[in-house]
């Protein structure tokens, strides 16, 4: 989750992608023996070409979809260097947090929106 000015930074997926048209937090796979904070700086420079400096990391998520199973551990990030670039998605927007709940997510990340506008707004909120 890529923090600047009050704002997080969300991205939409190419419709020709899996849950294509949907929002996500930029991020990828780990490759070979990456640390995730590796995995992390490398995925946002290959897709959005921006550098975060990751500052806390929030509660790992494993879900089951029917072809595969996911596992996501999401950081917090301050944005720190580049210009965004859509290499990888359609469109990236700064929102609020609290909007979080009017964008279309995977539902891997059901859990994982709550506890973002839990953490920027200091208040814990229930997933939906």
């Amino acid at each position: 989750i890529v923090a600047r000015d009050k704002r997080i930074l969300i991205c939409q997926r190419k419709p020709e992608d899996s849950f294509g048209n949907f929002w996500e937090f930029p991020g990828g796979k780990r490759e070979g023996t990456e640390t995730l904070q590796q995995c992390l700086n490398r995925e946002l420079i290959e897709e959005l070409d921006i550098r975060v400096a990751p500052f806390a990391e929030l509660t790992p998520i494993v879900h089951a979809y029917p072809s595969a199973t996911v596992k996501l551990h999401p950081f917090v990030c301050r944005y720190t260097a580049g210009e965004l670039k859509m290499i990888e998605c359609q469109k990236a927007l700064w929102i609020d947090p609290r909007e979080l709940t009017t964008y279309r997510f995977p539902p891997a990340n059901e859990s994982l929106l709550a506890e973002v506008i839990g953490f920027f707004t200091g208040r814990p909120v229930k997933p939906q």
